[in-house]
């Protein structure tokens, strides 16, 4: 094995176990349960974006609206939680869920380019719920649903169980089920797929549609876990992180392939390099910073196992 595709393979894996180390050795109470469980809680929305993210762009696609997808949804929530949290929960998936439909149906019916197709609903979405919720930020008081952004069971947030049961359950999908190998071989070579006779546009859709679900999720959690519907600010550049987090994984941007454990760890890696400028008392800009250096790093790797 060759060390560019060493890299691609384990290092995520590596500079976890890097970042961990040093933290260990010159972050306080980085050990400490409060801690853990607030990194946690603030990676699990990102998670299950970059979970729908690495399904498309193991497509060798891109969905920019995930963000605004997760800002619609958010808004919506208040609207419906007079009818309970279940109701409200269901709103925002399905919105999700429509969402996807569309980004779907632009790439795979009008063949129009995945990041001009989700561009426009990256703009007009979040202006959409701008105007729903009034341009403000909407308290939210129900006990119930805000036990899915701060609640535990046995002691591990809800969030964080609901993120680990999608991760599971997206893993089970591109291994074990015709409909993941089919979204591999799709973004491994769309046209030689379509004379094999595999239903491209129908995977598509599906794999779009999924992700604009997980957007919806990803919304409600992060609501919940706010206290609050803010479409100003739920989900805003939520696009790059996850898709930082799938590349950083080692899901290449040409398709192909898709390794969702890879993206978990990614997450993690992000969410350890924030935390751990912020305990150091460096600016949120120097975080910025950081992750586009990793994302240029991670696709030159990518790019230099592609070319041998």
């Amino acid at each position: 094995m060759t060390r560019t595709r060493w890299l691609q393979e384990y290092g995520v894996y590596l500079a976890v176990a890097g970042l961990f180390a040093f933290n260990l050795l010159f972050t306080e109470n980085f050990l400490s349960a409060a801690n853990f469980r607030t990194q946690l809680l603030q990676a699990a929305p990102v998670c299950v974006v970059a979970l729908g993210m690495a399904l498309v762009i193991g497509t060798e696609g891109v969905d920019l609206s995930v963000g605004a997808v997760m800002a619609l949804s958010a808004a919506l929530i208040p609207l419906y939680l007079g009818y309970g949290p279940l109701p409200a929960v269901l709103v925002a998936l399905v919105v999700g869920l429509a969402a996807g439909l569309f980004n779907g149906f632009l790439v795979a019916q009008l063949g129009i380019q995945p990041i001009v197709a989700t561009l426009g609903l990256l703009v007009g979405g979040r202006g959409l719920a701008l105007v729903i919720a009034e341009g403000k930020l909407v308290e939210v008081r129900s006990p119930e649903f805000l036990s899915l952004g701060n609640g535990d069971v046995l002691g591990i947030p809800v969030s964080v169980l609901v993120a680990a049961v999608l991760a599971a359950g997206v893993g089970l999908l591109v291994q074990r089920t015709t409909f993941g190998r089919q979204l591999v071989a799709i973004g491994g070579n769309r046209s030689a797929s379509a004379l094999a006779g595999l239903p491209v546009r129908r995977v598509l859709i599906g794999v779009y549609a999924i992700c604009g679900v997980l957007a919806g999720v990803a919304g409600v959690l992060a609501t919940a876990r706010l206290g609050a519907s803010d479409p100003a600010d739920i989900g805003l550049l939520m696009e790059l992180s996850a898709i930082t987090a799938v590349v950083v994984g080692g899901t290449p941007l040409t398709g192909g392939r898709v390794r969702v454990l890879g993206t978990v760890m990614g997450v993690v890696l992000m969410q350890l390099v924030r935390a751990t400028l912020i305990k150091h008392d460096l600016p949120d800009s120097a975080t910025q910073m950081v992750q586009a250096a990793i994302i240029i790093a991670a696709v030159y790797v990518a790019r230099e196992r592609s070319t041998r």
